[in-house]
Formats: structure tokens, C-alpha cells, sequence
């Protein structure tokens, strides 16, 4: 059993139910999943220990929000080379957020990604529900 970090910023809460459905297609997948919000990450130290890691926050102007630019520069002193990832976010009108933080995950931490970022406006629109649970099982598979 593969153990994933999902770390989430958001303003409304729609980030953070992503978060907890991504981590219900990992634990369907029999893994388990740790869902935490940005602000409770204070060190890399709270990094360690995972074989997965999945980040996501909301598309704020056009931008990731301030807390998850300032995670990822935290999360690059931890040694996530290798390790599976993914990203996703919430948004509105645009999408930059979770694209960014996806490219920041395979182009500077060299993280071995799922398919591109999982982008929702909100889970209960669309079939949110279950792509949010179909991108936990895909990087249960890359786990596998």
C-alpha cells in the first residue's frame, strides 16, 4: 500500500473537496491518501515519507494562490525526484493555476506525472465527482 501527501490551497472550499475525492479514488485503489491543507506544511520534513504527492490549488487572477507559490518553493528542497505526482485545481473563468503547478512538478522537481492536470470549475458540475475519483485511481495505477 503506496502512500500520497495531497496538499490543497484554496479560498471558497471547491479545491479542497477536489482534494478529498482525489484521495477517495487512491484509497478505492487500496492506498492510502493524506489530505492536508498548504498552511499546516511548515518544513520539507513534512514531505518525507510518501511515495506520492499531489497538489492543487485554485486559479486566483489568473495565477496559482500566494500559499501554494510559497509551498513549492518549500517543495523543492525536499528530494521529490522520481516520485509520482499530479495537480489539479479549481477555477472559475481560467485554469493557469493547476497547468503551473503541474509544469513546476515535472520540469523542476522531475516528478514522473499522470497525464496532465485535473481541472474542475467544482465537483458537482460536469461529472466532477467522478473525474475527480478517476484521477485518484490513475495515479494509483502509476503507483501499482
Amino acid at each position: 500500500m503506496a502512500k500520497t501527501l495531497i496538499v490543497y490551497a484554496t479560498r471558497t472550499g471547491a479545491t479542497r473537496k477536489i482534494a478529498d475525492i482525489v484521495a477517495e479514488g487512491l484509497r478505492f485503489s487500496g492506498h492510502e491518501a493524506k489530505v492536508r491543507d498548504v498552511k499546516e506544511i511548515k518544513s520539507e520534513a513534512d514531505l518525507n515519507g510518501f511515495d506520492a504527492y499531489v497538489f492543487g490549488s485554485a486559479t486566483y487572477h489568473g495565477d496559482m494562490m500566494q500559499a501554494m507559490k510559497t509551498f513549492l518553493f518549500l517543495a523543492e528542497k525536499a528530494d521529490l525526484a522520481g516520485k509520482t505526482g499530479g495537480a489539479f485545481g479549481a477555477f472559475g473563468w481560467s485554469g493557469e493555476a493547476p497547468e503551473r503547478i503541474f509544469g513546476t512538478m515535472q520540469n523542476i522537481f522531475q516528478m514522473n506525472m499522470v497525464d496532465g492536470p485535473l481541472m474542475l470549475k467544482s465537483v458537482g458540475l460536469g461529472g466532477g465527482i467522478s473525474m475527480a475519483q478517476a484521477y485518484g485511481k490513475k495515479l494509483a495505477e502509476k503507483l501499482n
